[in-house]
């Protein structure tokens, strides 16, 4: 199931980087990809170094795995975890390409302090705060299954990593000096990236 992974891989990242890329900048006149930013060695730049770690461990994987350099861990190698890897990768990049269209032109890879988009709280955004992070953890997890090796492991630490560095140190304190009440209203009702879990505290002064 490597050659499957390594399909689905990179069909995911010409579709959710790639081509939504080039929409954004037909539609805005900005590609929204802001790359790793932030002083070298703040919490913001390991966000970003993480996440490009996490993309690369990801092509390594079922690459090295074809080429049978790293095998498979035995334990996860079986058919019934590659077809729930299968349905939960298809599922989580379906999820995440839904949940870019919703976010429109607000969509966007990292954050510039000097941008002020719209808070988007419809749809999939109403279920969690999110919906594209969530998603593309669902597929991370599932290509995982379908090439479960140490370096998709990896890759997928790496990814929850770097995930939970930018919403919580990066894009949050963003969009609550961005939005202010707002967004803490919104965030206060929604979860983080769950319904109902890692909702902040209306009262509270920082990120909860």
């Amino acid at each position: 199931m490597a050659t499957v992974a390594l399909a689905l891989y990179l069909t995911f990242l010409l579709t959710a980087f790639g081509l939504r890329s080039v929409l954004q900048y037909r539609r805005t006149g900005s590609t929204g990809f802001h790359g790793v930013s932030g002083r070298p060695g703040s919490v913001e730049w390991w966000g970003g170094v993480l996440f490009v770690v996490a993309l690369v461990l990801g092509l390594a994987a079922p690459v090295l795995q074809l080429g049978s350099v790293i095998d498979a861990l035995t334990v996860l190698d079986t058919t019934a975890v590659h077809v729930a890897g299968l349905i939960v990768a298809l599922a989580g990049i379906v999820g995440t390409l839904m949940a870019q269209q919703t976010m429109g032109s607000s969509w966007r890879i990292g954050v510039d302090q000097r941008e002020t988009t719209e808070l988007v709280t419809a749809d999939a955004f109403a279920l969690v705060r999110n919906p594209i992070f969530s998603t593309m953890i669902t597929a991370g997890m599932g290509l995982t299954l379908l090439a479960p090796n140490p370096i998709a492991l990896a890759g997928l630490v790496a990814l929850l990593a770097a995930i939970e560095i930018q919403v919580r140190a990066v894009e949050e304190p963003y969009l609550l000096r961005t939005h202010g009440q707002v967004y803490r209203g919104y965030a206060s009702r929604v979860g983080r990236f769950f319904p109902g879990i890692g909702r902040l505290a209306v009262h509270a002064d920082g990120v909860g």
